[in-house]
């Protein structure tokens, strides 16, 4: 085997994939430039770590476990001029997550509070933190099942791990006795510990409707959830409704901010 193909296998062997497929284009152009030896390696270890980090937060990603991938960049803050940006700005440096503070997105359905939870939660995914995202019923049905196999003290340790944890549609489905006090056992395990996003289509004076009639309950998560804690509260029709609306060419003339 000749020198570039041996060299560009033991790059391989040693899981160098960057430095290995760039190899030779670098020698075809330092040939020409002429930089310096340490000049060379350094470009070449800069790539691969680049790479490296990529795959990182592809693979933070994916383990968070998103629906569907939304930035903040892509929101239409014009469809809700009433959202605290300013909030939504400095949440978007990940300070909270240092501090173990909760989000609680609060408004109707179709109003953005998913797609401002998972551009969070992106951000996270990006600093490198361990971030989950899941539906409230499917967590709660993976809660139930762990205390049925008696794994749910390992189960709990694991969620209080995450760095963020991503709560969606609190409120959707009332919860039975069981999965009410799985959900406080859930707050009460990350209180202090690990930042939470909540988002929910009821306001904070209607939770004991969520918790099967609980206001105690209910009261107890929201002291834990609200001790610190930013809440948005998004208002407006549907932007949802509206696309599928203007899709079907039913959108009234009224004159509505643009999407």
């Amino acid at each position: 085997m000749s020198e570039l193909p041996l060299l560009q296998e033991q790059l391989k062997r040693l899981r160098l994939h960057t430095m290995a497929a760039l190899l030779e284009p670098t020698l075809a152009k330092a040939a020409k430039t002429q930089p310096s030896y340490s000049a060379f390696l350094e470009g070449l270890v800069q790539e691969e770590l680049a790479a490296k980090a990529d795959r990182s937060i592809n693979a933070r990603i994916a383990k968070a476990k998103f629906p569907v991938v939304r930035t903040l960049e892509s929101f239409d803050f014009s469809w809700e001029p009433d959202l605290p940006v300013p909030l939504i700005k400095e949440l978007a440096r990940l300070d909270f997550l240092e501090r173990a503070e909760n989000v609680v997105l609060v408004g109707p359905p179709g109003t953005g509070k998913t797609h401002l939870a998972i551009a969070l939660a992106l951000k996270a995914c990006g600093a490198r933190q361990r971030v989950l995202f899941s539906y409230l019923p499917h967590l709660l049905d993976q809660l139930v099942a762990a205390t049925a196999d008696h794994s749910l003290g390992g189960r709990l340790r694991d969620l209080g791990k995450l760095d963020l944890l991503v709560v969606d549609e609190l409120g959707y489905l009332p919860m039975d006795a069981q999965r009410a006090s799985l959900f406080f056992q859930l707050v009460s395990h990350r209180y202090e510990r690990g930042a939470t996003i909540i988002t929910t289509n009821k306001p904070f004076d209607q939770w004991g409707q969520i918790f099967g009639g609980d206001q105690v309950m209910a009261a107890a998560i929201l002291d834990r959830l609200l001790h610190h804690c930013h809440i948005i509260v998004t208002h407006g029709p549907s932007y949802r409704m509206k696309e599928k609306l203007r899709y079907a060419g039913l959108e009234t003339s009224q004159e509505e901010p643009v999407s």
